[in-house]
């Protein structure tokens, strides 16, 4: 519990302060945001400001993570080690994304078809490391059950047994994590808005982790009146110590991001912050509840999604103004910090019934 707080503590003032250190390097090296010339007019005006500072929401987590353990004299898990390589994954496969945009001076950097190939490359990477390594329980980080709160039996690709079983639980990993990861990045619009809605969904898993680890079947002091509804999830404590370090990472650095925002996160930041998101829902056996607990996310990309496919059978009709949905209301005449915190709201609303619909399913076992 120490090595959680210490490690949630380091990477805020981490963030909070070393932020502007990275802004002035960041202007100095010429990393500065690109606009799209079809996008809102008042965006224009953010051409310049400093971008990939999900380098800076990155570094400060890991080392808040490992600051807390460290103190703490608590050994690294293996389950938190995996949300790392995959944040520092997808956070990779953004900055090189990042990176070709400031190189080549243009607003696109990555082809669609490359990006989703790197990102391919780390959930598979990742799937297969998460069933291996089992502990002294014979429990692996992940299983290969697809879950919704805990696992479901009879959604189990081990019932399909050999390679097949696990190619198909590779290809569901690839889903919940490209689905996440670009769901947070086509939320990263407006100032403030992805950071803001990936701190609630992160803090979420602190609760859930946590929740899990109180209630774990291998726990020494588990009341054996509820044993049956116990979570057979492993490291839970130190999932919700990796959720919390990135949440708190990420609340150091909304300081800086927030309307009239001083720096970008980038694709570094929002492919990085989905990819923490879908592996803690994968490790915290909560694969389905993460439309929920990131419903914003799914929102915004659910626009994105209508408008392309309404565009193509109308042959040129639009349901709204610009996708992602956020444009929409800037056009519509919204002050942006007016999106920004309704949108907030939104994300705040669908955690709260997510974690609510955890709780319960506990209670009703």
């Amino acid at each position: 519990m120490r090595s959680l707080l210490l490690g949630a503590g380091f990477a805020l003032f981490f963030t909070l302060f070393i932020t502007p250190v990275f802004i002035r390097l960041f202007d100095r090296i010429g990393w500065g945001q690109f606009i799209r010339d079809d996008g809102p007019q008042s965006h224009h005006t953010k051409r310049g400001t400093p971008t990939m500072g999900g380098i800076v929401i990155i570094v400060g987590a890991v080392l808040g993570y490992f600051f807390g353990h460290i103190i703490d004299h608590y050994p690294p898990s293996a389950s938190a080690l995996l949300v790392m390589f995959m944040m520092v994954g997808m956070g990779f496969v953004g900055f090189i994304d990042d990176f070709t945009k400031t190189r080549k001076q243009r607003s696109l950097g990555l082809g669609g078809w490359a990006k989703i190939a790197g990102q391919a490359i780390v959930a598979s990477v990742f799937a297969i490391l998460a069933i291996n390594f089992p502990d002294e329980n014979g429990i692996t980080p992940a299983s290969l059950a697809i879950s919704a709160v805990r696992d479901i039996p009879w959604l189990n690709f081990a019932l399909i047994g050999g390679g097949v079983g696990i190619a198909l639980f590779v290809l569901w990993v690839n889903l919940i994590v490209v689905s996440t990861t670009n769901g947070v990045n086509v939320a990263d619009g407006l100032d403030g808005l992805a950071s803001g809605s990936a701190i609630l969904a992160l803090t979420s898993y602190v609760v859930i982790a946590f929740w899990q680890f109180n209630q774990s079947c291998f726990s020494a002091v588990l009341d054996p009146e509820v044993q049956y509804k116990c979570y057979e999830v492993r490291d839970s404590l130190d999932l919700a110590a990796i959720a919390a370090a990135i949440a708190a990472s990420t609340i150091g650095f909304l300081w800086w991001n927030t309307s009239p925002a001083q720096i970008f996160m980038g694709d570094t930041g929002s492919l990085g912050l989905g990819g923490a998101l879908a592996a803690l829902a994968i490790l915290t056996r909560t694969e389905l509840l993460i439309v929920l607990l990131g419903s914003l996310f799914v929102i915004v990309a659910g626009s994105v999604i209508i408008q392309r496919v309404y565009f193509k059978l109308t042959k040129g009709k639009r349901i709204f103004l610009m996708s992602p949905l956020h444009h929409h209301f800037e056009l519509k005449g919204w002050a942006e910090i007016t999106v920004v915190v309704r949108f907030w709201l939104i994300a705040a609303l669908g955690v709260a019934v997510g974690i609510g619909i955890f709780y319960l399913e506990w209670v009703s076992r």
